[in-house]
């Protein structure tokens, strides 16, 4: 038995040495020799996904009906190298290629070899496949039904970037245990009265604003404001904004479509920069200012990096 992802660690350095960075999708189909379990399976994917990962190969390997069609996404060299090592895995057979396309950007960028066991029943509605994953689901079938493999592909990046944008919730609705269940929903309610309160505390603060203004405005000299009351009032408007970031905070653990990083670090740049500009710097150590400016500089770092990552 040739156990081919133990194999594959030090493809994808070799094939950097070289030099060859043209990106492929290779797709290709096999006839498995048994019936394979759950626990086969995750075994196989367990290693596919340490080792394949490790050699930035991405794809998804399908398992219906004793057939194996697996996507392979990288560089060309990478990826014939891997193939190679598949094709002469002697857990499956008749090794059939289906498909090999250059591509400018990764189909399945999220998924380092993600798995998917189909129920060829639940696709027959997809448009071009039809009956085909009941009755053809086979390697000489892919091959003389090289048409479905688009809007198969297309239909599997559909579900891949659906689990992307809506598999993180911070407070579930529904959960396997009834008293974890029973607890998010009473702290979920609890943070939109929480919410409520920061509306309340956001149109305070607006007031405020305009309190300010009018006091510092109309004492003499009328209409001219010193460096303190600008500071002053440069600080009340921050207060205000940083209030209505603390409140997106709050409603991101009641939705389910963000991950609250990137504002969790905005949040916490906008209410260091607001200390900075209501410093008076007569009466602050240089330690101080020092530390505030590493803060800012670390806050701003992060926010670029997510920023990008994004």
């Amino acid at each position: 038995m040739v156990n081919y992802p133990l194999k594959i660690k030090n493809i994808a350095n070799k094939a950097n040495k070289s030099g060859d960075k043209t990106m492929i999708r290779l797709s290709y189909a096999s006839t498995t020799t048994h019936d394979w379990t759950s626990e086969e399976l995750l075994a196989l994917l367990t290693k596919c996904q340490t080792n394949i990962a490790a050699n930035n190969i991405t794809g998804i390997l399908l398992y219906a009906q004793e057939t194996f069609f697996q996507v392979l996404e990288c560089e060309e060299t990478v990826v014939n190298k891997v193939y190679e090592l598949i094709e002469k895995d002697k857990r499956h057979k008749d090794c059939t290629i289906i498909e090999v396309a250059k591509i400018n950007e990764r189909g399945f960028p999220y998924w380092s070899m993600g798995f998917e066991k189909i129920d060829t029943s639940n696709l027959h509605n997809i448009r071009g496949l039809n009956d085909f994953l009941a009755k053809d689901f086979t390697p000489s079938g892919f091959a003389s039904h090289k048409n479905i493999v688009a809007p198969l592909l297309a239909h599997l990046r559909g579900r891949l970037i659906k689990q992307v944008s809506t598999s993180h919730e911070e407070l579930p609705m529904t959960h396997d245990d009834p008293f974890l269940q029973l607890l998010n929903r009473t702290i979920r309610m609890g943070v939109k009265f929480m919410a409520l309160l920061m509306v309340l505390v956001i149109l305070f603060g607006i007031v405020d604003i305009v309190f300010i203004l009018y006091e510092e405005l109309s004492q003499p000299p009328v209409f001219q404001l010193t460096i303190n009351e600008l500071l002053e009032t440069f600080g009340a408007f921050m207060a205000v904004l940083i209030a209505i970031e603390i409140f997106l905070n709050i409603t991101l653990y009641i939705r389910s479509d963000v991950i609250p990083v990137k504002l969790v670090v905005a949040t916490a740049l906008m209410a260091i920069s607001r200390k900075i500009i209501v410093l008076d710097y007569k009466d602050v150590d240089a330690q101080y200012v020092t530390a505030s400016a590493l803060v800012v500089v670390a806050l701003g770092i992060t926010y670029w990096r997510v920023q990008k990552h994004d």
